[in-house]
């Protein structure tokens, strides 16, 4: 008699997908094509070099050793070491896991907020996890980072098995303030950029010697290429750490898409306070609790 069949996990059985969002376990069940197979409107990759701070065409594409600045993402590599990496996931591990959209599963520890109504809600956050003490310790060892005082964390697990993504967006800019920081756990993946606006990216052809020579470089723009038909490919490796400001923060949006998960995937997203909340803003009251609260390193996931 053959072998019964194993059930598979429940994470594999249930998903948290709403409206247009889907993953791998609800496109088994409802059938056709998913969304995620047409094609991408995105026509032009380009990859970003963090040593140069530039976007240079992807090879064999029609902008090969063409380039542009692309300002406002830092990237540090090995922020956490392979021991510091399994610790954090142990301890997340034995916490439950949210289901969440587009196969993601999360964690927040973070005030309860209505955004399209501009309000929160306190009950429930207790503050930050304590194994998140001694990243934020060393994050202000960076000049980049060093007054970042993050006031909310998310925890997102991506696999393959489900289809995890996230669609490009921005993040809502009333409470969060400039700096969002994210680190990169358990496997490499690649973070897209995209931007919706009118108007053309002016585009210099990259000197020999590339991708050092970019640093130093001053060139005239020769060539562009629409906004909308651009896409940055930021490439995260494992247990580094991305910051986002300025126009990678507020005019490009984010994504990851599906097909950049390879293995299980744990993103571990800070969020500081916005200056309405800040020293001098009309509810720094609320952000001084909020802070306070959050430094404590008392903090269990919100549900």
């Amino acid at each position: 008699m053959a072998a019964a069949a194993v059930a598979p996990p429940e994470v594999l059985r249930e998903c948290g997908c709403k409206g247009i969002r889907t993953c791998l376990i609800c496109e088994r069940q409802r059938g056709g094509d998913p969304p995620w197979q047409h094609p991408s409107q995105k026509t032009h990759r380009f990859i970003y070099y963090p040593d140069t701070g530039w976007a240079v065409g992807a090879e064999e594409s029609d902008f090969e050793g063409w380039a542009f600045p692309f300002p406002g993402v830092t990237l540090i590599e090995d922020f956490v070491t392979p021991e510091e990496e399994a610790e954090m996931v142990q301890l997340m591990d034995r916490d439950p896991w949210k289901l969440s959209q587009s196969g993601r599963r999360k964690q927040d520890y973070g005030p309860k907020v209505n955004f399209r109504k501009q309000k929160l809600k306190r009950a429930g956050f207790r503050g930050l996890p304590s194994f998140s003490r001694e990243v934020v310790r060393r994050m202000g060892l960076y000049p980049i980072l060093e007054d970042f005082r993050p006031v909310e964390q998310c925890n997102l697990d991506y696999s393959p098995e489900r289809g995890s993504a996230i669609d490009p967006h921005l993040d809502d800019a009333w409470l969060w303030g400039e700096r969002l920081v994210s680190l990169n756990l358990l496997s490499p993946t690649v973070l897209s950029m995209s931007r919706e606006a009118p108007g053309s990216l002016l585009l210099c052809l990259a000197p020999s010697g590339f991708p050092e020579a970019l640093a130093d470089s001053a060139m005239a723009p020769s060539r562009s290429v629409p906004c909308q038909e651009v896409e940055v490919a930021v490439p995260l490796p494992r247990r580094s750490l991305v910051v986002l400001r300025g126009g990678a923060r507020h005019q490009w949006k984010h994504a990851i898409h599906r097909r950049h998960i390879g293995a299980r995937r744990v993103g571990v997203t800070f969020r500081e306070l916005s200056a309405e909340f800040g020293p001098g803003g009309k509810q720094q009251e609320l952000g001084r609790e909020l802070l306070q609260m959050a430094l404590s390193f008392q903090g269990r996931p919100t549900t």
